[in-house]
């Protein structure tokens, strides 16, 4: 039996979150610079973004460009964004296609005024379709997205617009970037790397945490078919213990009906 078959389709995670790393370390196999690495990354996107697709995946978070990435080389950053703009402007058609929606999470300022540009037009393009979300994370951190949040926060409070007293988790996730969306439920990092690397760091809370030694770009559908079934074998708990699970319907168990435990 292939993996695909082995998936449980009815308990498909809504939301994947995946930290696309390898792609230097993979040029530098190669003998090739970091640039060939994102540019042959751009192939597991599509790749990935299909799977998710041909599933039924709700959501799939990509992280593509962190803040602190801005302090990397300039001749990769400058060669990340035309790769970035010239990716977006390609793909449109092809999410139109397989009735995909795209969204941007991140601080859009800080892009080239083209990237803008071209991303904001493929989000209006894509904004009726109702399959996959792909939600692309550019120029983002989650301790940004954090304190632009709460400097919001604060300037409503001092507008009376907020009782402070009435501020709660729920109210917080309207002032995040992700508001709308629903917290990952499966997080994916590649490379072998064991870390979150200020990626959604409110959002992942009760996520299930994947790490596989595969390099992004070598990342295809069979990878993630692992991710996916590693995540069904286990046992999501949310600070209860498996005897009060076990008390629960099937269906039934998710962080809004007792994260608070």
């Amino acid at each position: 039996m292939s993996l695909l078959e082995q998936i449980d389709k009815q308990r498909l995670p809504r939301h994947i979150a995946i930290i696309m790393d390898g792609n230097g370390r993979w040029a530098k196999e190669q003998g090739q610079d970091r640039l060939y690495g994102h540019f042959h990354g751009v192939e597991s996107v599509r790749n990935i973004v299909e799977g998710c697709a041909e599933l039924g995946i709700g959501y799939l978070t990509l992280y593509a460009f962190s803040t602190e990435n801005w302090d990397r080389p300039a001749y990769e950053v400058n060669g990340l964004m035309e790769l970035l703009i010239d990716t977006i402007r390609k793909e449109v058609d092809t999410l139109n296609r397989n009735n995909i929606r795209l969204h941007m999470i991140g601080d859009m300022q800080m892009l080239p005024e083209s990237a803008q540009h071209e991303l904001e037009e493929a989000m209006e393009l894509t904004g009726t379709n109702t399959g996959l979300n792909l939600v692309m994370a550019l120029s983002y951190s989650s301790r940004w997205e954090l304190v632009h949040a709460m400097r919001q926060v604060a300037e409503d409070v001092k507008a009376g617009k907020v009782d402070p007293g009435a501020v709660t988790p729920a109210l917080l996730e309207q002032y995040l970037c992700t508001r709308g969306i629903p917290d990952p439920e499966l997080m994916i990092r590649t490379s072998g790397e064991f870390r979150i690397s200020n990626f959604l760091l409110y959002q992942l809370a009760y996520a299930e945490l994947y790490f596989t030694p595969t390099l992004w770009p070598d990342f295809r559908k069979e990878n993630l078919y692992e991710a996916i079934l590693d995540f069904q074998n286990r046992e999501r708990r949310f600070g209860k213990t498996s005897e009060q699970i076990a008390e629960v319907p099937t269906g039934v168990i998710s962080k809004d009906s007792i994260g608070r435990f």
